[in-house]
């Protein structure tokens, strides 16, 4: 095998291969935002625009710029996009808060983000276990303060905070 097709032990993913995977992300976007918009009413009623009149249009252009992407992309060199190292980066950032966004739908942004927190500080921080306690309980608890009894905004609560009446 020569130099120019021996693939690198950290090489990552292509530039090309990248391209056709936003596009395709992009696409299925569309096509929720789509559905979702025809589920409400698309059109336009005796009263003005239904609720998803503004979104179809949205959603419509979203696809037109994904296909229009994906063409494009057709013509992306094969350079390396990101090795995979510095993927391992961005992964050890971006799982942990998809999980987090998760995490609030079930337990509810206080205790969601009281474990976020802790699990930053122990894993990438390296704070002591005695500080991360303390700011992964007084955070949330500060925000709960703030929003919740100052503010009377309400956020998303889970059970526990039904377990403690609120």
């Amino acid at each position: 095998m020569n130099e120019t097709t021996e693939v690198q032990p950290d090489a990552g993913p292509s530039r090309r291969m990248m391209e056709h995977a936003v596009a395709c992300a992009l696409f299925l976007l569309s096509c929720l935002v789509l559905w979702d918009s025809f589920g409400r009413g698309a059109g336009w009623a005796s009263d003005g625009p239904q609720s998803g009149y503004f979104p179809m249009r949205v959603g419509l252009i979203l696809m037109g710029a994904s296909i229009a992407m994906l063409y494009s992309a057709r013509k992306a060199n094969d350079e390396i996009f990101m090795s995979w190292a510095q993927f391992r980066l961005v992964a050890k950032i971006l799982v942990p808060l998809l999980l987090y966004a998760l995490m609030i739908q079930f337990w509810g942004i206080y205790l969601s983000s009281a474990i976020f927190m802790a699990g930053f500080m122990t894993m990438l921080g390296s704070f002591p276990i005695w500080l991360t306690a303390l700011m992964s309980i007084l955070t949330p608890l500060l925000a709960f303060w703030v929003f919740e009894i100052q503010f009377q905004v309400p956020l998303p609560k889970g059970p526990l905070e039904t377990l403690l009446g609120y």
